[in-house]
């Protein structure tokens, strides 16, 4: 069982980082549900590549207007 250091940092068992392909240097995110689930994902250079290629913009929208209306949330 990993315990959590006084930087609350975590070691990740070894078989663990095998099965995942996690390497040392690796970038990680790490992300809780609701019920207090932590769950760690290794990032993958590209994954969202091409991602939003299907978006449309609405170019009459300046960016000025976008964060206005952002904030105003």
């Amino acid at each position: 069982m990993a315990k959590v250091s006084m930087k609350r940092q975590i070691t990740l068992p070894a078989e663990l980082c095998s099965i995942a392909n996690i390497n040392a240097g690796d970038d990680v995110e790490s992300f809780v549900d609701r019920q207090g689930v932590i769950s760690i994902v290794k990032k993958q250079a590209g994954a969202a590549r091409g991602l939003l290629k299907n978006i449309t913009v609405n170019s009459s929208y300046s960016d000025q207007a976008s964060l206005q209306s952002a904030i105003e949330k």
